[in-house]
């Protein structure tokens, strides 16, 4: 799961408001929000042979939650989009390309936490690397004591850069020799991962926890859509971490690693006791979906 250097990315040009800089040089100011006080939105996208996979769906989550935390001059659709499509074209990248989209609330003029200090606009950020999906065949996860935020802090359709509960998740899990966190929600019940969405498989039915705590992830939405579209019974519901324990299949989506398999949780193997792998079946779909789908940009 420990993400390594790749070469290739080593002379990448980084799209940073309006500038292409190379990768030594791209930076944003102290000032800039996101060092400040983590105050930015974020969007990660997927490159397959030069199409954009659901780029629309993706800005529109990035726009909603940069309103919904009163972002002011936020730049158009149209200079995002622009700004991708710059930033692939200058790195010649195609395929197996994953886009970090940062959209900050913007540089301020004196240190401080009052939004009003930000009069010079949104910062825009396109990192676009070199990237296969990096989660292995399967995965292992360990439940964390940390709780995912629910709605009384911060709401999860919002989806900020203040990612600390996730990364104290990650480090539980490190330290516990696993490949993820099981966040749980504040009366225990499963969220989501620290970095990806959750699901489990039993006697056919494909059930995912309710996005109350977790984030509705573009990946989630979209394999819910591929079972409904299919005849596949799924569900949203309140799930226990015993329900993922007996489950026949478990697995985590998300733009990073896309569709991956969970072989254990809390050291419970994962088995497979009612036939045909029903996960195999929307990895197939889902890569039928990508092969086609997507907004073509280079």
């Amino acid at each position: 799961m420990l993400q390594g250097f790749n070469p290739a990315n080593e002379n990448i040009q980084v799209y940073i408001d309006g500038r292409l800089l190379p990768r030594s040089e791209a930076r944003v100011s102290v000032f800039d929000s996101s060092v400040q006080g983590g105050d930015a939105v974020w969007e990660g996208l997927r490159v397959y042979d030069g199409r954009v996979f659901s780029l629309d769906a993706h800005l529109d989550r990035l726009f909603d939650s940069a309103h919904a935390l009163w972002f002011q001059n936020v730049p158009s659709r149209e200079t995002v989009v622009d700004a991708i499509r710059q930033t692939l074209e200058a790195n010649n990248m195609h395929n197996d390309v994953h886009i970090r989209l940062t959209l900050t609330r913007g540089e301020k003029i004196t240190s401080g936490m009052d939004p009003r200090l930000n009069q010079r606009g949104c910062t825009l950020i396109v990192l676009a690397e070199h990237k296969p999906p990096v989660y292995p065949a399967s995965i292992t996860l360990s439940t964390s004591s940390v709780r995912r935020n629910s709605a009384m802090s911060i709401d999860s359709k919002v989806h900020h850069n203040n990612l600390i509960n996730n990364i104290l998740a990650k480090i539980e899990a490190n330290h516990a020799g696993a490949d993820a966190g099981l966040m749980l929600d504040k009366d225990g019940f499963v969220a989501e991962a620290n970095g990806v969405n959750v699901f489990l498989i039993r006697r056919g039915k494909v059930r995912t926890p309710w996005a109350d705590y977790c984030l509705p992830g573009i990946t989630r939405a979209t394999v819910l859509q591929l079972c409904h579209d299919h005849g596949i019974p799924c569900e949203e519901a309140r799930l226990s971490t015993t329900e993922f324990y007996v489950a026949d299949e478990v697995f985590t989506t998300g733009t990073m690693g896309e569709l991956t398999r969970v072989s254990a949780i809390d050291g419970r193997e994962i088995v497979n006791k009612h036939g045909e792998s029903v996960l195999e079946r929307i990895q197939s779909l889902f890569r039928k979906l990508t092969a086609t789908g997507g907004t073509r940009l280079v």
